[in-house]
């Protein structure tokens, strides 16, 4: 009866194991041919660093399924013991981190409201220095949600490294101007009016209201697949520290 529970567990944890080396291969797959596809998406990748950063990530999320899927299958099939403890510590050290960082997130949750944000975008946004990291994501975060500042354009009247940068003669950075519709190259209404701070031509919405509405039917979801991932996580561990003490 033990050997025939051992065996089960052994080729449930093959089977679990195995999807995640596929989910793994998958994102590892994506993540290789955002960075190197010839056609040209590389160049659009390259141009946004919100995208590019993307990539990266898809690239180390998958790097790490395929090889923790891989560490899970032959520690199973081959019944090693070294391999399932080394799978099981990788397991509890991610396990930890995502715990940590959850813990971190409910701690520091209230740095994270709009006057934090202006007082961070008022003290270091320097336009369009795509060298700055800061400059260059807020950039990428106004174009692609169609939105200026962390309250509207009112911002950039006190974002003073921002205003001593362009010597007071822009109103607003040319990432909270308004764009063609239908145009695939972002061509800007009119750059001149909207550097002016005319309404017809910017955008008047403030980006921590343009986010928070854009993901805020996702919260409920985004939680229920942390707990998902989180027990998903548990029971590995399980399984590998049950078969690595039943194996003889």
């Amino acid at each position: 009866m033990e050997g025939d529970c051992l065996s089960c567990m052994k080729y449930l944890m093959f089977v679990f194991n195995f999807f995640i080396f596929l989910g793994g291969a998958c994102l590892l797959g994506i993540g290789i041919w955002v960075m190197v596809d010839p056609t040209g998406f590389r160049e659009i990748v390259a141009a946004n660093p919100l995208l590019i950063t993307g990539a990266y990530i898809l690239l180390a999320m998958g790097g790490l399924l395929f090889l923790l899927g891989f560490l899970g299958c032959c520690g199973a099939v081959r019944e090693n013991k070294c391999l399932l403890l080394f799978f099981f510590l990788f397991i509890l050290i991610i396990f930890l981190a995502e715990l940590s960082a959850a813990i971190l997130a409910f701690i520091f949750r209230e740095n994270l409201t709009c006057e934090f944000f202006t007082k961070e975008l008022t003290k270091h946004y320097q336009g369009n220095n795509d060298t700055d990291v800061f400059s260059a994501t807020w950039n990428s975060v106004m174009i692609t949600f169609g939105c200026c500042g962390v309250n509207g354009p009112e911002d950039f009247k006190y974002a003073s490294v921002f205003r001593l940068l362009t010597l007071d003669s822009d109103e607003v950075p040319e990432a909270c101007c308004r764009r063609e519709p239908q145009s695939r190259d972002g061509i800007l209404l009119s750059r001149e009016d909207c550097l002016l701070g005319r309404d017809l031509f910017l955008n008047k919405q403030g980006c921590y209201t343009v986010i928070l509405n854009a993901f805020e039917s996702y919260v409920y979801l985004a939680g229920a697949l942390a707990i998902g991932v989180l027990a998903i996580e548990l029971f590995a561990m399980i399984f590998a520290m049950c078969l690595f003490r039943g194996i003889q």
